[in-house]
């Protein structure tokens, strides 16, 4: 039976849905207020006579857009709301969290994903999350035949397929890894699926019918396949994928990952973490101090080494003598 399996540390819940030690699905959530599901209070500080929404801003800085607001709501007040989206950071801007008027008799939003019910443990079973991450950080997915290559724009999450053999077979060959991709990597939103061209119609069905079988238990809506192989896709997102988290803030991704690294060495010495200064400069002393605790080490045997010629993401944490 599929169970989500949990570990947190360094301001992220790293989540993981494993049936009979493979990854069905994951989740990587970052820790504050502004969560999905979430219930909070916040000032209306903008809104205009008798609409139904408002701006509201969050007693830590965070504004949000929220519907549903009661007549009473105006300006200046505080109201409770529940964050069905949490904010987005985009190439040069930042979206703003999502929410609604909580009331009693409000009909329930689905539950969040990531706040299922699920086991907390001290460390994921070896290699999962590190199987997740690769195919995040690297944008590609492979499979027989050929790859994925996903990238993130302001619109949508795109998926382009890449490979050999007809059209036909490339399409079906891809499918258990598009659906696969979806839910390892939390894609939400609109999603543009770029398929071979399939010239024939009948053959263009049998994608369609295949990727609806795949997607079958996965909410979404979808079009049917265009004359240049393209399908739509369109699904909840309550929080940033992890394709997102990388494209937007990957210096903090890869820090909270290369320090996830150093707190599960094993043995005696020092650690020792090289890494680009920028993902150096984005570890807040709080999550040094949580690594010293985990790992067993006073705060200064844990020593860095920066290095520009890195890519953010070619981090490394080993033991060392002391």
């Amino acid at each position: 039976m599929a169970e989500w399996v949990y570990e947190e540390s360094f301001g992220e819940k790293r989540a993981l849905l494993i049936e009979n030690d493979q990854v069905l699905a994951a989740r990587m959530h970052w820790l504050s207020s502004i969560t999905a599901g979430a219930i909070i209070m916040a000032r209306v500080i903008t809104r205009r006579q008798g609409s139904p929404r408002g701006l509201c801003r969050s007693p830590d800085g965070f504004e949000i857009n929220v519907s549903d607001l009661p007549p009473e709501a105006s300006e200046g007040r505080d109201v409770r709301i529940i964050i069905h989206r949490e904010p987005m950071a985009e190439r040069g801007r930042l979206k703003r969290a999502q929410g609604r008027h909580f009331h009693e008799n409000a009909p329930p939003l689905p539950p969040a994903s990531v706040l299922g019910e699920g086991k907390v443990v001290r460390k994921l079973p070896d290699g999962l999350w590190e199987d997740v991450w690769a195919v995040a950080s690297e944008g590609e997915l492979a499979f027989d035949g050929g790859s994925l290559v996903l990238s993130v724009t302001p619109a949508m999450t795109l998926i382009d397929i890449d490979g050999q053999g007809s059209p036909r077979e490339l399409a079906l060959s891809a499918i258990p890894a598009i659906a696969k991709a979806l839910r390892w990597l939390n894609i939400g939103g609109s999603i543009g699926v770029d398929f071979p061209t399939i010239a024939d119609k009948a053959g263009r069905k049998e994608v369609d019918q295949a990727l609806a079988a795949a997607l079958a238990d996965w909410r979404h809506e979808r079009t049917a396949m265009n004359g240049f192989g393209f399908v739509q896709i369109v699904s909840r997102m309550e929080m940033p994928s992890l394709l997102h988290r990388l494209e937007n803030s990957r210096a903090e991704a890869c820090a909270r990952y290369l320090l996830r690294q150093a707190s599960q060495l094993e043995g005696a010495g020092n650690i020792h973490i090289s890494c680009n200064p920028a993902v150096r400069n984005a570890m807040p002393d709080d999550w040094l101090i949580e690594l010293g605790e985990l790992a067993g080490r006073n705060p200064d045997a844990i020593m860095f080494e920066t290095n520009r010629t890195l890519a953010l993401d070619a981090g490394h944490a080993q033991l060392v003598a002391a």
